[in-house]
């Protein structure tokens, strides 16, 4: 029982951390490379979530070998 709370923390801490890395990835790359525009975090937020749709369908695939 010790275990759920830290894994919920780190799974919200990844919730805002990773969109975070992609905007700063995104800012220090596309605009000088291809002249798009900067964004903003909740920008950042809802790609990852566009990406991840359009990948996976809007399902979690589990492979198990």
């Amino acid at each position: 029982m010790g275990l759920a709370p830290q894994f919920l923390l780190m799974c919200v801490l990844l919730l805002f951390a990773v969109p975070a890395l992609f905007q700063w990835l995104w800012n220090i790359t596309m605009p000088e490379t291809f002249g798009l525009k900067r964004i903003r975090y909740w920008i950042a937020f809802r790609l990852l979530i566009i990406a991840a749709l359009l990948t996976s369908g809007g399902f979690v695939h589990f492979n198990y070998h």
